[in-house]
């Protein structure tokens, strides 16, 4: 099973062209596609319409759209009626196998008033691969506040692990004629966390390493994917600004349930896509 997640930065890349072609060639081949920073009517990008733009690019998926940010400046059409043309922002998951289920789970935030900040999410979508029901995240972190990335793990983790006692989006379901879903322990977080390798941020996800045995897989943390089969090289970035005014950070992973650590085959960054400011990275599971 192949799976991949792309920050695709509304669909620019750093040479400041909007081409969702690049978007949706980096990703094709995927059998579970997450993509963060999917916009519709962003001035950024010409007000285009990614969800729309990328099912029609990627039409062999299925797929589900989580908005975590929703707006709507009062746009008026030519005829002065309300244009309901609204700015969402969020995440997305493709799979060639059906998504039976999503949620949307809106992250916490602080009132930042010297910088921008958007409402963060991760989108749950549960999918159901020949090797048994999985559940994938596509989550996007904050981007510049440690506190607020912080705040935002916790609460991933708590929600995340919560599954199999909530069930996720429907239980009971033969009550109104549906058959019972699956309640998978398993899952996959895969997105632009917006921390590096050994942050706070990062050990608050996957647990502090002990000093003398090192870093243990156990049930109640999630697995760093570079931290198995190889991991990827020392130096690797996934995410390079378009000026020379910061240097490249490796902010995107994949993490994995610690049932699914001994099925992970590879990671991976593609270096060569060039259709955002950040980098598609691959994860292989047996």
């Amino acid at each position: 099973m192949k799976l991949v997640t792309y920050n695709t930065q509304y669909g620019v890349g750093r040479d400041g062209r909007y081409d969702l072609g690049r978007i949706a060639a980096a990703v094709d081949g995927a059998d579970i596609v997450a993509l963060q920073e999917v916009t519709r009517n962003f001035m950024r990008n010409g007000m285009a319409d990614m969800v729309e733009g990328l099912t029609r690019l990627l039409p062999d998926y299925f797929h589900v759209y989580g908005v975590a940010m929703d707006i709507d400046f009062g746009m008026l059409g030519d005829d002065g009626k309300p244009a309901n043309k609204r700015l969402q922002f969020g995440n997305m998951v493709l799979s060639r196998w059906p998504i039976v289920s999503s949620r949307n789970l809106l992250l916490p935030r602080t009132r930042r008033l010297n910088r921008g900040n958007l409402q963060r999410a991760a989108l749950e979508a549960l999918v159901m691969a020949p090797t048994g029901p999985l559940r994938v995240y596509s989550v996007h972190l904050d981007h510049v506040n440690l506190e607020e990335r912080m705040a935002q793990i916790r609460h991933l983790k708590e929600r995340v692990y919560a599954y199999p006692m909530e069930g996720g989006a429907l239980t009971g379901a033969v009550e109104y004629g549906f058959p019972e879903l699956p309640c998978p322990e398993e899952f996959v977080l895969m997105g632009d966390f917006n921390m590096t390798p050994g942050s706070p941020e990062h050990l608050a996800l996957t647990g502090a390493p002990d000093p003398v045995e090192g870093a243990q897989i156990v049930l109640h943390h999630p697995v760093d994917a570079y931290a198995l089969a190889g991991g990827v090289a020392e130096g690797s970035v996934s995410w390079t600004d378009a000026t020379p005014s910061q240097p490249g950070r490796l902010i995107d992973y994949a993490f994995v349930h610690a049932n699914l650590a001994e099925k992970v085959r590879s990671v991976r960054i593609d270096a060569e896509a060039e259709g955002s400011d950040h980098q598609p990275v691959w994860l292989e599971l047996a």
